[in-house]
């Protein structure tokens, strides 16, 4: 959009809207301009400006070599993010100091490019059971017909406390990516590595961005229950107001 005639005061604030609505998964790129000249029409002397034109070229040099206008440019991008819906988080459940593996199903909706792309309508994650480190990688997902699409994925925590108890404790590895050359939806695969020490339950987010600028978020739980009892000791008494001893080894599993 194009607006004029707004006038400021010295030291004065302006507010410039900027809406964004894509319709496509992809980033959109554009140029917020501001351009301020004097309110009489009269330039800014400058004495160098052919130096100034030569070096600075958010400025508008007038014929006699004053300054007629000043420019400001910022660059906007637009990052299109899947709607957040009211989705079931994908629950990866075991009891403590146990160890299990879940597979993660996430269709991605709305990928560019690809003449067969759909817009931006839903994301959905998926967990089956029985069938690592916690890093961000790429994937490259290629159907024949359109060019490779590549992502990025890693998992998001609500802070770094929970990053800090979670981050050793899950892995995830992408084992199977393909996409609907009808549909233009690619379901990616994720296979999830749950291997808690201790009691607890802890929100986090995989997020997915494709290098041409959209964004999904698939929400998962993870649930760690009480562990299975170690050992039972029994304490034989030897009578009243005397001293039993049992004696048993401890052993960390840590250093």
């Amino acid at each position: 959009f194009y607006f004029t005639g707004t006038r400021l005061a010295p030291k004065e604030k302006v507010d410039i809207p900027v809406l964004f609505t894509p319709d496509t998964m992809k980033m959109y790129e554009a140029l917020v301009v501001i351009h301020v000249m004097r309110e009489n029409g009269e330039n800014w002397p400058y004495e160098d400006s052919a130096e100034l034109n030569k070096d600075l070229k958010s400025v508008t040099i007038a014929e006699n070599g004053g300054i007629q206008g000043i420019l400001w440019i910022y660059p906007v991008h637009g990052i299109p993010e899947a709607p957040q819906q009211k989705l079931f988080p994908a629950v990866v459940h075991c009891r403590a100091r146990q160890r299990v593996e879940r597979r993660v199903e996430v269709l991605l909706t709305g990928v560019v490019p690809g003449a067969t792309a759909m817009p931006a309508t839903r994301n959905s994650a998926i967990v089956n059971t029985n069938k690592p480190a916690n890093i961000q990688e790429e994937v490259q997902v290629t159907d024949g017909f359109s060019t490779t699409v590549e992502f990025l994925y890693e998992l998001q925590y609500q802070s770094n406390e929970i990053k800090s108890q979670l981050g050793a404790l899950v892995g995830m590895h992408l084992i199977q990516r393909e996409r609907d050359t009808e549909s233009g939806i690619i379901t990616l695969i994720f296979n999830i590595v749950f291997a808690p020490n201790k009691p607890m339950r802890n929100e986090a987010t995989l997020v997915v961005q494709c290098t041409t600028g959209g964004v999904w978020k698939f929400p998962m739980l993870f649930i760690a229950t009480e562990p299975e009892v170690d050992d039972v000791i029994n304490i034989e008494a030897v009578g009243l107001n005397k001293e039993s001893i049992v004696s048993f080894k401890l052993t960390s599993q840590t250093r």
